[in-house]
């Protein structure tokens, strides 16, 4: 049994949005979202509530609520990286500008069961009731440091808390293999605190083997491939 000094109540909070695009890493270029909400994307979406060096959120579950749709679009985007040395980009400048295509999901709405765990960054006064009580708080009045999004920033998300004992959405009664899945990406922790969000030699990514049964997605980290 976990410790509840540094183990959280279950929380389940929905997420919901017009477009999500969940990326697929092997697509390079394009952007082709997995069938289904990543469990690094509702970590994202946690995070956007709730985020301190003392607390670590473990994604357990995602329930698909809605039928998989698909959109396809096609579009202008920045194919080069700014310069430190550099003021602007110009967005307009054909050497610039790249058309690309994307396949993204359309009406989207996960349940996120999720928990939280405490780190060794806890400071003495810190402790796992009183997170808690932050991120319901928080949840409750919609409150966020950015706006949470559905793996990209553009597509931003609505979300609402399940409290004292309300019924969750039932999940699409549907079951099938999704193949793998990226879980996370883990940063080196002797690479430059500051380029750590950059994927290079100091990320090693991990996955999965995802499945859909009757709409749930469960998520063991004991399954987790790097």
């Amino acid at each position: 049994m976990s410790d509840p000094l540094i183990k959280s109540l279950p929380f389940r909070l929905k997420v919901w949005g017009r477009n999500a695009c969940f990326t697929r890493p092997e697509m390079k270029v394009e952007r082709v979202s997995y069938d289904v909400m990543t469990p690094s994307a509702a970590r994202g979406v946690l995070e956007a509530i709730l985020w301190k060096p003392a607390i670590r959120w473990k994604v357990t579950q995602i329930d698909v609520l809605q039928p998989i749709k698909w959109e396809s679009v096609r579009r202008n985007e920045v194919g080069a990286v700014m310069s430190p040395r550099s003021s602007c980009i110009y967005v307009d400048d054909p050497k610039t500008r790249q058309q690309r295509a994307g396949l993204f999901l359309r009406d989207v709405a996960y349940t996120i069961h999720s928990y939280i765990e405490m780190t060794d960054k806890a400071g003495a006064e810190d402790n796992i009731v009183k997170f808690q009580e932050m991120f319901l708080r928080r949840a409750e009045k919609g409150q966020c440091f950015h706006r949470p999004y559905l793996g990209c920033r553009e597509f931003a998300a609505e979300f609402e808390i399940f409290t004292n004992g309300k019924p969750l959405p039932e999940p699409i009664p549907v079951s099938q293999d999704l193949g793998w899945m990226l879980y996370d990406v883990y940063h080196n922790n002797t690479a430059d605190e500051k380029n750590q969000h950059f994927c290079n030699d100091n990320c090693r990514p991990s996955f999965f083997r995802a499945s859909l049964s009757n709409g749930r997605m469960m998520i063991d980290e004991k399954e987790v491939r790097s």
